[in-house]
C-alpha cells in the first residue's frame, strides 16, 4: 500500500478552499523556490532568511520542508482536513512539485492531487480523529486510518465496532496523554528558571495558597530560602521555612540534615529541589521531629497546576500558562 500523509491546509485550514481546486501546498515563501536545493543549501537559506532560531524550531521546518519534497511519493494518498466543513479530503499525488506563487500565493510550493472524495469527521471512529487530529504541518497518516478512510470512501460507511465503548477508552486516554506531556512541557519551563526566579517560584505557590511569603534576604540564612506564614510576621503557625535547591543531581541526606538543623519550634520545613532526593534524604525527612516535606519537581509541579488560578501577576510570569478545555464524556 502507498504511503499515506495528511497535509494541513494553514492555520484553521484558511486554504482549505484553493487545496480543492487540486493542490496541496506548505508554507515558508521567503524562502522562494527551493526545489534545486540540497539539505545543507536549504538550511543555510534557511537561517539567513529567518535568523538563528531555536535549533528545535529550525530543524522541524527543514524536516516538514524535506519531507513535503522528497518523501511523499507519485500514487501516496494525500489527506486534508476543511474545519469549517468538517470533511476530510482524500486523494492520490500525481508526482508534480512546483513552485508558482500564482497557484496560493503565500505557499508557493505546491503539490498536484487528483481528490477522490470527501469523508465527514462524524463518519469516522474516535481513534481516527485522534490519530489525524495532529496540528503538525505534514505528518504520515498510519494504515489502519487510511484504511478506513477508504473503505467510507468506497462503502459508505466504517466498519467500526462497539464505537460508543471505543470512544470512551480513546478518549480517555488521549486525555491522560494530553495531561501528561502538558506536564512534562510545564517541568521544562521550570527546569530553565534560574535559582533565584526558582526561589520566587516557591514563593509564588505558597502565596497562592493563602500564606504570606517572601524570598529571604540573602546571607548567612541556613539553608533558609523562602518565609511564610498566614500573617506575614513568622507571629502565627503554621510558620513555613524552604529551602530551594535548583539542581540536576539528586539532593542527599547531608543537606537535608542541615535543613533540619535551621529549624526551631513551631516551624514546618519544605524542601525543594529539581533534582530529586536520594533515598537516604527521604529517611532524614522521615525520621525528623520537626513537620517537613520533601518537594521534588513533579510534585512542584503539581502544586503549580492545582493552585494556578490563584497565582500573582510575577508568579504567573515566572511560568506562563493557559487553561485547556475538555469535552466531559
Amino acid at each position: 500500500m502507498p504511503n499515506a500523509w495528511m497535509v494541513r491546509a494553514g492555520r484553521n485550514g484558511v486554504h482549505a478552499d484553493e487545496f480543492e481546486e487540486g493542490y496541496v501546498a506548505i508554507g515558508w515563501p521567503q524562502l522562494g523556490n527551493y526545489v534545486d536545493l540540497d539539505p545543507e543549501a536549504l538550511r543555510k537559506k534557511y537561517i539567513e532568511v529567518f535568523g538563528n532560531q531555536k535549533p528545535s524550531k529550525t530543524n522541524n521546518a527543514i524536516a516538514i520542508l524535506l519531507k513535503f519534497r522528497d518523501q511523499i511519493q507519485k500514487g501516496d494518498y494525500i489527506v486534508s482536513y476543511n474545519p469549517s466543513t468538517r470533511f476530510y479530503s482524500l486523494g492520490t499525488d500525481t508526482g508534480e512539485l512546483s513552485y508558482d506563487p500564482e497557484v496560493i500565493e503565500s505557499l508557493p510550493n505546491s503539490r498536484k492531487v487528483e481528490w477522490m472524495g470527501k469523508i465527514s469527521r462524524d463518519t469516522i471512529s474516535q481513534k481516527s480523529k485522534n490519530s489525524l487530529g495532529s496540528t503538525l504541518t505534514l505528518f504520515a497518516v498510519n494504515d489502519d486510518v487510511l484504511s478506513e478512510l477508504l473503505t467510507i470512501l468506497t462503502e459508505g460507511a466504517s466498519p467500526k465496532v462497539n464505537e460508543s465503548e471505543e470512544e470512551g477508552l480513546v478518549v480517555d486516554q488521549l486525555k491522560d496523554e494530553t495531561v501528561e506531556q502538558s506536564h512534562e512541557l510545564i517541568k521544562d519551563k521550570i527546569i530553565q528558571l534560574s535559582p533565584d526566579e526558582m526561589e520566587e517560584l516557591v514563593a509564588a505557590a505558597l502565596r497562592a495558597m493563602g500564606y504570606k511569603a517572601k524570598v529571604s534576604p540573602k546571607g548567612p540564612d541556613r539553608g533558609v530560602d523562602v518565609l511564610a506564614s498566614p500573617d506575614g510576621l513568622g507571629l502565627t503557625q503554621p510558620r513555613i521555612k524552604a529551602e530551594v535547591k535548583h539542581r540536576s543531581g539528586a539532593t542527599g541526606a547531608p543537606a537535608v540534615r542541615g535543613f533540619i538543623g535551621a529549624l526551631r519550634e513551631g516551624d514546618a520545613g519544605l524542601f525543594v529541589s529539581t533534582g530529586g532526593f536520594s533515598k537516604e534524604a527521604r529517611y532524614e525527612a522521615e525520621r525528623s521531629t520537626f513537620p517537613l516535606t520533601l518537594i521534588d519537581l513533579d510534585d512542584l509541579t503539581d502544586l503549580i497546576v492545582s493552585n494556578y488560578e490563584n497565582f500573582d501577576v510575577e508568579g504567573k510570569a515566572l511560568v506562563p500558562l493557559v487553561r485547556i478545555y475538555w469535552p466531559v464524556n
